[in-house]
């Protein structure tokens, strides 16, 4: 999957997934070792060019647009380089998606600890951004990763972990694009697991009565929040023992929950809201208690991602952990007082934290909430009122999601700010590694 096309007239388009950022590249190279990625930053530099590397495009921000830009597209430069079943330790190219990744794990009879509900991404792009799926106890992807093999600026090839340059370390396991092209990734597996998971609608008063509970006592645990709703989807997913057998829903079940329910009848209400928008609320609401209960067993990466065909904009912030009932309550108060009406539900997650400089969670225990509106309805007012609310307990923006902030802003949100844009100013100090979105959250010069 590549986030490049060719339009009708012949020219290289770059388009994300929700279709909300377009960029024409200059050149485009499409590598298939680590020489050959080297060879094109090293041509680029000599071109004055700046450089992006290119992956699946599911960031909805402008974090991966390659605007009269050398882009490397890395989907030639894939799949499992080494890997060593007795540690755990996986090493993988760039350009291989999580779904290929999962897929290669299986084979090896491992697993990642956690992930997200998407496999679109690239790995590289995935720990870029800060991807993260929802555990009290766990954190995202890049907390899993234990070395990083880099191209720098100057073509060079180097690699970095705990013990091997550090400070660069840190800085690149959520690097936003902004050191170097990664070129593999080494990665903690286990051994493959099942989780049992448990889908079901509950009253929204409900849920915030028995937060704790169902932070802490439940292994990975998430809800939906639909704006006009009574209920919100609450999921809870739990580990089972190694030998346990897997209860996966049955095929036809599974075709008509997710594929008929979640893709194409939600894909119809949202297109129907949009045409006629005081269908929002009634439909919304009917679809906070549309779907019905469900409970099976399956492989981890099964029951933790979900197909996603109904596009959308997002925006997503991690706030202190402590701070989820006043954020929720002040979102809900804020709702019905928008000019338009919200179609889609608030995901509400959560993870430990991590000492990765950039990451959204880094140094404290943290609430996900991520806020969505359907393509070509209005969002701005939606999405601005969102970044207030979360701006009083200091929100942390996901770097792939839409956002306003820029670098002055983040410094005080981030305590290693400053640290990330020195190791930034050594390994690139002519700035190749840029574009407009990196200009404004690091304000590049």
């Amino acid at each position: 999957m590549t986030a490049l096309r060719t339009s009708a007239d012949g020219q290289i388009r770059w388009t994300n997934w929700a279709r909300n950022e377009i960029a024409a590249p200059q050149t485009v190279s499409r590598p298939a070792s680590v020489e050959q990625i080297s060879e094109a930053v090293t041509t680029a530099t000599a071109k004055r060019l700046p450089v992006k590397a290119i992956g699946a495009g599911h960031s909805f921000t402008a974090i991966a647009a390659a605007h009269a830009s050398a882009a490397i597209d890395l989907s030639s430069w894939t799949g499992v380089e080494s890997s060593d079943v007795g540690s755990g330790l996986v090493t993988v190219r760039a350009g291989t998606t999580i779904k290929q990744l999962n897929a290669a794990l299986d084979r090896l009879g491992l697993a990642l600890i956690n992930l997200g509900d998407i496999d679109a991404q690239t790995i590289a792009g995935a720990i870029s951004t800060g991807t993260h799926g929802t555990g009290a106890k766990l954190g995202g992807i890049s907390t899993q990763v234990t070395a990083l093999q880099l191209v720098l600026a100057d073509g060079s090839v180097v690699t970095c972990s705990a013990d091997e340059r550090p400070d660069l370390f840190h800085a690149a396991r959520v690097g936003l694009g902004a050191l170097g092209v990664i070129s593999t990734v080494t990665l903690r597996c286990e051994r493959s697991f099942s989780l049992h998971a448990d889908e079901r609608p509950v009253a929204l008063e409900e849920v915030i009565e028995r937060l704790d509970e169902l932070i802490t006592g439940h292994d990975h645990m998430e809800f939906y929040w639909f704006p006009y709703g009574r209920k919100a989807l609450v999921k809870r997913n739990d580990r089972l023992p190694l030998d346990a057998a897997a209860r996966p829903l049955s095929r036809a079940r599974e075709f008509y929950e997710y594929t008929v329910m979640e893709n194409v009848v939600w894909g119809a209400m949202c297109r129907a809201a949009r045409a006629v928008p005081k269908l929002v609320k009634p439909l919304n609401g009917l679809a906070s208690i549309a779907l019905s209960p469900r409970s099976y067993s399956d492989l981890s990466h099964r029951v933790f991602v979900t197909e996603r065909n109904v596009r959308f904009v997002e925006s997503e912030y991690a706030v202190p952990r402590e701070s989820l009932v006043d954020v929720l309550n002040e979102l809900r108060a804020v709702v019905p007082t928008l000019t338009h009406p919200v179609m889609m539900p608030v995901e509400v997650r959560v993870a430990a934290a991590d000492d990765i400089w950039l990451s959204t969670a880094y140094q404290r225990d943290s609430t996900y909430f991520a806020i969505h509106q359907y393509p070509g309805m209005p969002y701005r007012e939606y999405f601005d009122a969102f970044e207030k609310i979360v701006a009083q307990v200091g929100g942390r923006p996901h770097w792939g999601k839409m956002h306003t902030l820029d670098a002055e802003a983040l410094r005080a949100r981030y305590p290693r700010f400053d640290d990330f844009r020195r190791v930034r100013a050594e390994v690139d100090p002519g700035c190749v590694f840029r574009n407009a979105y990196l200009d404004r959250v690091l304000a590049l010069t």
